[in-house]
């Protein structure tokens, strides 16, 4: 059996287009001598979907449009995958065509992702059906990861998903994909989607592996593409490119990162955004990302001084900006700072400097960016960093602000590893400099972030372990961590939660973003 696989970017609520897209990649199945062509999970809705799932109306057109793919599907079998409404509530659903009708459905039992939860309702799970005279077993999504057995007659089982991309994660997906057809001796064919949704990105890098658990077939990741295997032939083994291997992630996280913004933006209809540029390194790789998924010409640079701003600040923010061709202006907020510090002495006149006046800086610089946002219309990126999330290190309603956090989710040590990716990538755009210089957000004279913080480095190890791999504070003090230290960080994430709550939407890298698989009560007396 030849089966087409269309790794396709869809776009969530865009019912038509998602339509039109999968009827094009039929005809075009059609063209290449394809027996069946089969399409990601909810592909015709786009997700995640959230509340449009409980929306009548939109299932209908889901479901009117699904008629439509049929009608194309005359002398090619498919699978689409799409919302369903039925006794139970709505179900993500395979929808098995052939003849030009809908035949029947596959439906999801296990519903796992948050994002899901509330939603959708379990179905039947994992079903045999016999395509284009053969039989194969048809799974929808996370049922994937509860498959303990595969009918004996069965050599195919085919996989429709919608796998968000996270550290890591795609490596696991094929070791277990090898796994499952090792085990049982099955082809297994997996498409997902590729694309950026809102907060989360979808990889593609659909493929197939044989019954030896072998991968024959390797598709793009964070591009469409389209592809024909035929399970009557033999094909070569594969080997996994590094990049897809955990040690190796830092090219993806990259890639995904600028997919993410750039379906952000046109998906919304967005075209410019403004990143305040301050020499640091998170401001440096949110222009660059930008810069790569949006355009020069889209990508404008505020740069806004004080009185404490180091003189290679400014200098090293125009080298950046100049180096990656994007417009820019220099902007100081030192009248603006003593205008409202002087107009405040009536509350706060006599006390000593402290995180008052830090924080006056950070917001007026936000006012600034947003007047920006407003008057010329560039959406406001934010530019801030996991860690700096984690400690509550940030100033809220200043530089916590922004329309779209691009590496929320990304550790101050992965910032600096995706820094000399780019450098490496993109000619030293990023100057030296601000790869070199101590972190500071220069809110006071000589300040440094290691004036409150260990280096990063041992910040990044603590904060991986508690996130992450949810360990306790014995358990890193175990490790050899200092015990003072650990406290202190454990302390600082449990009283910042209240920031968190107020963030931008983050793109979620990692396999814990805050507000999805680590979410805590804002109001919490545990603290454990």
């Amino acid at each position: 059996m030849k089966i087409a696989l269309a790794q396709l970017n869809y776009t969530i609520g865009d019912v038509d287009g998602n339509a039109s897209k999968i009827i094009d990649n039929i005809e075009r199945a059609k063209r290449e001598g394809a027996d069946l062509v089969i399409f990601a999970e909810q592909s015709i809705s786009g997700t995640p979907a959230f509340d449009l799932l409980r929306k009548t109306t939109f299932l209908e057109l889901c479901d009117d449009a699904l008629t439509r793919v049929a009608s194309h599907c005359d002398t090619i079998s498919a699978v689409v995958g799409l919302p369903i409404l039925d006794e139970q509530g709505t179900l993500s659903a395979a929808a098995i065509i052939e003849n030009g009708v809908v035949r029947s459905y596959v439906t999801k039992s296990n519903i796992t992702a948050r994002r899901e939860m509330g939603f959708l309702s379990s179905g039947r799970g994992v079903e045999t059906v016999t395509l284009a005279g053969e039989k194969v077993a048809i799974v929808v999504g996370a049922d994937f990861s509860a498959i303990k057995k595969v009918a004996r007659n069965v050599q195919t089982l085919i996989s429709i998903n919608a796998r968000r991309y996270g550290k890591g994660m795609m490596s696991y997906r094929y070791e277990s994909m090898h796994n499952l057809a090792f085990v049982e001796s099955k082809n297994i064919v997996m498409i997902n989607q590729v694309g950026g949704s809102g907060e989360i990105v979808y990889d593609g890098t659909s493929g197939v592996i044989d019954r030896n658990g072998n991968i024959t077939l390797l598709m793009k990741s964070f591009a469409e593409d389209f592809a024909i295997y035929d399970t009557a032939v033999e094909h070569e083994k594969l080997e996994i490119p590094e990049a897809l291997y955990r040690h190796e992630r830092t090219s993806l996280n990259y890639e995904a990162a600028v997919l993410g913004l750039r379906d952000y933006f046109y998906k919304n209809g967005y075209r410019k955004a403004c990143v305040g540029l301050s020499g640091g390194i998170d401001s440096s790789i949110v222009a660059c990302i930008a810069t790569d998924a949006l355009g020069r010409e889209n990508v404008y640079g505020l740069m806004m001084p004080s009185q404490f701003s180091s003189d290679h600040s400014v200098s090293d923010a125009t080298e950046l900006a100049d180096n990656l061709g994007i417009e820019y202006s220099v902007l100081p907020i030192t009248e603006a700072y003593s205008s409202i510090v002087d107009t405040l002495k009536p509350v706060i006149g006599g006390s000593d400097f402290d995180s008052t006046e830090e924080n006056i800086q950070a917001r007026i610089r936000t006012i600034m960016l947003m007047a920006v946002q407003n008057k010329k219309g560039y959406v406001l990126l934010n530019s801030s960093n996991k860690s700096e999330n984690a400690l509550g290190f940030c100033t809220l309603y200043g530089d916590t602000a922004g329309a779209f956090s691009v590496t929320g989710d990304l550790y101050k040590t992965e910032m600096y590893d995706l820094a000399r990716y780019i450098n490496r990538r993109f000619n030293n755009v990023i100057p030296e400099h601000i790869l070199a210089k101590e972190p500071s957000s220069e809110l006071h004279p000589d300040q440094k972030d290691s004036d409150i913080l260990p280096p990063y480095n041992v910040v990044d190890a603590i904060l991986i372990r508690m996130i992450e791999q949810g360990q306790h504070r014995e358990e890193i003090i175990n490790a050899g961590f200092d015990s003072e230290v650990v406290e202190k960080i454990h302390s600082m994430i449990m009283q910042n939660e209240k920031k968190r709550y107020q963030f931008p939407p983050v793109l979620r890298l990692s396999s814990c973003a805050f507000g999805h698989e680590r979410l805590m009560p804002l109001i919490n007396k545990y603290g454990d």
